[in-house]
Order: C-alpha cells, then structure tokens, then sequence
C-alpha cells in the first residue's frame, strides 16, 4: 500500500468510519487492474480508488456490504461468465460478472470497524480496571465521573461503577441512550433494591445486568473488571441488541435511527447482475419505478 494509501486508511480509521480495503492479488488478462492496485469501500457504498472497471465495482460492492456486516475478511474471485479461470482456492467467494469482456481478478476484502464504545461510570478502582482491559480487547473504552448529558454518542456499552454516587441517573441514561449493554456494579441484593426503586419497566429489568460481570468469582477489582470486560464481549459478540432489548419500544426506536451498515440490494434486469442499491449505483426512473443496474450501459439498454 503506498503512502497515499496509507494515509487515507488511517484517516478514516482516526474518524472512526467504517470501510473496506480492497486489494488485487491477481489479475488476468485483459483485466485493467494490477496486482497492488487497491481501493476503500465505504458504508455506503461509495468506492476510492482502482481495482477494476464499473462492473467490476458492482462486484465489490456487494461483496464488501457483507464484509462490513459479517466483519469477516475474505477473497474475492470475480470472472467473466464462460471465461477462464484461476484454479479453485477453498475459502474464496466467487463472482460471475457477465459485464466482463474477459479476465479474472482476485481482490482481497479487509473490513475495518470503529471498535465498540465502551462508556465506563466512575472513578473506582473497578471503573479503571474495565477501562484498561476493555483496551486491552480492543474495545473503546472512557470513563466519567457521571453520564451527564448522556452516554457518548454510538456507546454500544455502559458500565456504571460509582458504588452508589447517581447510579439511577447514569443507569437511566444508559438505557434511554439505547446501549447494547448496562451494566451496575454493586451486590446483588444493593443492585435489585437501586432498580426496584427506580419503577423499571419489567423490559427496562432484563436489559440492566446487576451484578455487573460474569459469575467467576472474582474478588480483586481486576478480576470484577476482567468479568465485566468479558460480559460485554458475550453480549456484543452474540448481536446488539442485548437480551430481551429487541422486546422493547425504546431498542426498536434506538435501532431504527442507528445508521444500517449493510445497504439493500436488487436484480439489475438486463445482465441478472447482483447490484447495491445506493447513491454511487446508476439508476433511473421507468414507468414510475425506480430501477438500478450494474453500469450505465445496462441503464441505457434498459431505457431504450
């Protein structure tokens, strides 16, 4: 990757924007595109850079989208209908572009994603233990002495550790900031009597984890933190929302104003192509319905 390159991809990993690198292993002629040549794939489909012509973008589109949803790398194989190809390699995804005038590219998909936030509550010896081994699994973690004003925005997790400073108020807006996981350190029997009190809704109950962490028994503040630490990776890894948020009013609205990572796709009607529905994708608007294809000469073929 050059230096151009490189600078645009730690940009964009800076501002936490999700994106996939996409890189051409191998290509074949009469591909335009050279092994080395590389591009980013944003969420919205939007590509930077070169690995190939407009069709075979539409291929990199789709097949990023998944790379962005799933989080999982992959090799991309994309041929020509009824052209040669490389042998085949287990593990590569392969697509068959009828735009193409003949030769075969791999190009390799690397997602990147804003690492989970992490809003620890606290300034206990708790609270900086989750902090420093919420780093140390690569999650996003701050602390704050209170949650005024709210979570910090995107927060996937909350953890309130003030042993008894405000913890309604942060638990509160934890759940009214729609994070995947709450989490209150106390004792179990201090921790029902400070939900009790606040009139949870029975949904609003299940979706507070207290005792905060998984049942190690633990003892030492690092071990209570490794517990939490790992109780968020559980929920986060299982598929936001947490237990039983999806049942509730409050996640569903929290979820539909969460950008979508994964955008719709649909049938170019020309070439049967695969093709992401998006601002970057050439569409128009036939008889009253709005129609999208692989490239502007299926678009035109279409029309006319």
């Amino acid at each position: 990757m050059d230096l151009t390159s490189a600078e645009r991809a730690a940009k964009l990993v800076a501002d936490g924007v999700p994106f996939v690198h996409a890189t051409v292993v191998r290509a074949q002629a009469p591909a335009p595109a050279r092994a080395g040549d590389d591009a980013f794939v944003l969420a919205d489909g939007a590509i930077e850079g070169f690995v190939g012509g407009q069709c075979v973008e539409t291929s990199l589109r789709v097949a990023a989208m998944d790379a962005l949803s799933d989080g999982a790398a992959v090799l991309l194989r994309v041929v020509p209908d009824g052209g040669p190809r490389f042998p085949d390699a287990p593990g590569a995804r392969v697509m068959a572009n009828p735009c193409l005038s003949g030769g075969t590219l791999e190009i390799f998909l690397e997602p990147h994603l804003p690492a989970p936030a992490v809003a620890v509550v606290g300034e206990t010896p708790i609270a900086a233990a989750v902090v420093r081994l919420a780093a140390a699994v690569g999650l996003a973690a701050s602390s704050a002495p209170t949650l005024e004003g709210g979570p910090p925005h995107g927060a996937r997790a909350v953890v309130v550790a003030t042993h008894g400073h405000d913890e309604p108020a942060s638990v509160r807006a934890a759940l009214d900031g729609g994070a995947a996981y709450v989490g209150l350190v106390a004792s179990r029997r201090r921790g029902a009597a400070v939900l009790e009190a606040m009139g949870l809704s029975e949904a609003e109950r299940r979706r507070v984890r207290s005792p905060a962490g998984l049942d190690i028994k633990a003892r030492s503040p690092a071990e209570i933190g490794l517990s939490i630490v790992a109780e968020i990776v559980q929920v986060l890894r299982a598929g936001a929302p947490g237990p039983a948020e999806a049942a509730t009013a409050e996640a569903a609205t929290a979820a539909q104003a969460r950008p979508r990572v994964r955008p719709e796709t649909t049938v170019d009607p020309v070439c049967g192509m695969v093709v992401v529905v998006g601002p970057h994708t050439p569409h128009r608007l036939v008889d009253g319905v709005e129609r999208w294809f692989c490239s502007a000469g299926c678009r035109d073929a279409f029309v006319a």
